[in-house]
């Protein structure tokens, strides 16, 4: 019986071994899925809409191979749309029969005007034909436009001859692939997703496969034995003669007749048991090898969920214009190029990267230093690390995007507003200053959902961003007298006390010497540059306004002369050293402010600010 259980104990365990290596291997299906891209017209560049991305579950990795560089990149569908409107490309989408195919997609044609010169003469549309083959003519000899390094890209990838490139984007994304904008895109591209095929049930069947196996050797071994010692006669046995002791001094005796059976028996038999374990040692170590995660069942908890904080999108609310990786690269590359135009003093390399009043105020720093050789080079532009990030949530443009920089190393904190002005653009910094020590941030959306921004004359605020400037600037100019005195906090307003000190120590020193001859005043007023603001979650805002002080010195004295004898800078802007009229220094403030919602018993608070010199002149 004992043999019986041993051999059904065998055919068990090769049924589960056989099933368990079965599953991981003829039975297991690809481990991967693939779908070739394919075009029959060549475009420079081919766009694959997240619809094929997501066609099947998981990480995509994209492949392209063609000749030379290949160049990668995602990001928002509308936004790689738009970024392609003006030019033909490939679009590779799912049909609602769920196959991928591809279209050509040309530019549209501008919209004709109505034609009301039918009456012209004949030179009129010659020249017009002229003009149209010169347009064209320019055109053709202007470079391609590359998509390498555009700020809307969400991350992008450049490589020879083929590109790789690890995956995981949702519905809204879509990826552009090209060379350099102007040849045909690589034509061989693929997209590779990982297929679920786990076999939770090879490693069980396996390795319980093993133990039923080293159960039945265990059952032969035991059957053998018993076999062994129920062997021996059925029948009496006749009478055994009288045995008598052996001399052993007698030679030639046969010494070893009684004790040598049994001593060879029990050798044979620890051998035969030593080669009986051995063999199930070997088979179990075998079958534990090899078994991956995925060939054993996953028993893991529901983690219990912790409360977050509530977030409530707006209905209708548009997509924010960049996440936190996005802008970290476009800060870098704004804070590189302006560093550069910063060394080489170029305006036009710094009008690449910066704009309004920031540009403005670069721009007379470099005609300082060109005039004055050790007047200071402006400090950089901050980078990391990246503490706040509020987009736009808008899909047009131009879009925005406020940031807020830590310095660990200068121990300084710094506020700036991004702007790109359409598709092709690049991100521009149009506002930069810096926080205030005691400054407290109101609370601010997530940059994932963004913020929308409110109109100039939004009414919504406790005052409207574009009247911002012409009331703090109204307060500078007659303090507590001001209409506007009360609308803002002056407890922490460092601006404020700064400008007053510092007019009233230079008119203390003006009168010393020139108040009988001279008059100095001040004032304050609106800049030119229009204002920022973005919503932030106590239907309040972030408002960034332009501030300009005046300096203006003039002689009372018919025979008195202005001159410019201990100041260089208002000398190197205004081209005299002395002035029969006087003269005009103007000093551009960017100054950021949390301006309330309406109805708020909150005021205006100064978050931070930076002062430059604008332009100096002389009166005429």
């Amino acid at each position: 019986m004992r043999f019986v259980w041993a051999v059904a104990a065998f055919v068990l365990a090769a049924v589960m071994i056989g099933a368990g290596v079965a599953q991981r291997t003829i039975f297991q299906g690809p481990d991967t899925t693939v779908a070739s891209i394919s075009s029959s017209e060549p475009a420079p560049y081919l766009v694959i809409d997240g619809s094929v991305l997501n066609q099947y579950a998981g990480s995509q990795t994209l492949r392209a191979q063609g000749e030379g560089e290949i160049f990668a990149a995602y990001g928002r569908t509308a936004d790689v749309q738009a970024w392609l409107s003006d030019t033909s490309y490939n679009s590779v989408t799912v049909s609602g029969s769920g196959q991928v195919e591809t279209e050509l997609i040309e530019p549209e044609a501008p919209a004709e005007p109505a034609d009301e010169a039918a009456a012209e003469d004949a030179a009129a549309e010659d020249a017009a034909a002229e003009d149209a083959a010169a347009e064209e003519a320019a055109a053709e000899e202007a470079p391609a436009r590359s998509p390498v390094g555009s700020d809307l890209w969400l991350d992008e990838f450049a490589q020879s001859d083929i590109l790789i490139a690890p995956l995981q984007l949702p519905e809204g994304m879509s990826v552009l692939i090209a060379s350099d904008g102007d040849a045909p895109a690589p034509t061989t591209v693929t997209i590779t997703w990982p297929i679920q095929n786990a076999t939770p049930w090879a490693g069980p069947l396996i390795v319980g496969g093993g133990i039923v196996l080293a159960i039945g050797v265990m059952l032969y071994i035991l059957a053998i034995r018993h076999a062994r010692r129920a062997r021996g006669p059925r029948r009496k046995g006749l009478p055994l003669p009288v045995t008598e002791p052996i001399d052993l001094a007698v030679e030639g005796a046969d010494k070893g007749v009684i004790s040598s059976t049994p001593s060879t028996r029990r050798a044979v038999g620890s051998g035969r048991r030593a080669f009986a374990v051995l063999p199930v040692v070997a088979v179990s170590a075998l079958l534990f090898t090899g078994c991956s995660a995925d060939a054993w069942p996953q028993f893991s908890a529901t983690p219990t969920p912790s409360p977050t904080a509530t977030v409530v999108v707006p209905e209708g609310q548009q997509a924010p214009a960049v996440t936190k990786p996005q802008a970290e690269r476009i800060l870098a590359r704004i804070a590189d190029t302006v560093a550069d135009a910063d060394a080489e003093m170029d305006e036009k390399l710094a009008a690449t990267r910066l704009d309004g009043v920031a540009l403005a105020a670069r721009s007379t720093n470099y005609a300082l230093r060109g005039a004055i050789p050790d007047y200071a080079v402006p400090p950089a532009i901050l980078t990391k690390p990246l503490e706040i990030v509020l987009p736009q949530a808008y899909d047009g443009w131009p879009r925005s995007v406020m940031a807020v920089v830590d310095d660990d190393e200068t121990k300084t904190s710094s506020i700036m507003v991004l702007t790109q002005a359409d598709a092709w653009a690049p991100y521009k910094l149009s506002y930069v200053a810096s926080l205030e020590a005691s400054t407290t941030m109101p609370d601010l959306h997530p940059v994932y959902i963004g913020a929308v921004q409110p109109a100039p004359n939004s009414q919504f605020l406790a005052i409207a961003p574009e009247d911002l400037a012409a009331a703090y600037s109204d307060i500078i100019n007659k303090g507590e007298d001001s209409e506007f005195y009360d609308m803002f906090e002056a407890e922490g307003d460092e601006l404020r006390e700064r400008i007053a000190v510092d007019r009233q120590a230079r008119l203390d020193e003006f009168n010393q010497t020139a108040s009988q001859t001279g008059s100095l005043t001040f004032s304050s007023s609106p800049g030119t540059f229009p204002p920022f603001a973005i919503a932030t979650v106590e239907s309040g805002a972030i408002v960034a306004v332009n501030i300009n002080e005046t300096d203006t010195v003039k002689p009372t004295n018919e025979d008195a002369v202005i001159k410019l004898e201990n100041n260089a800078t208002v000398k190197a802007l205004a081209g005299a050293d002395q002035s029969a009229t006087g003269f005009t220094t103007t000093f551009t403030d960017q100054v950021f402010f949390y301006v309330p919602g309406q109805g708020s018993t909150e005021k205006i608070r100064l978050l931070g600010y930076s002062s430059d010199i604008l332009n100096a002149k002389v009166i005429k």
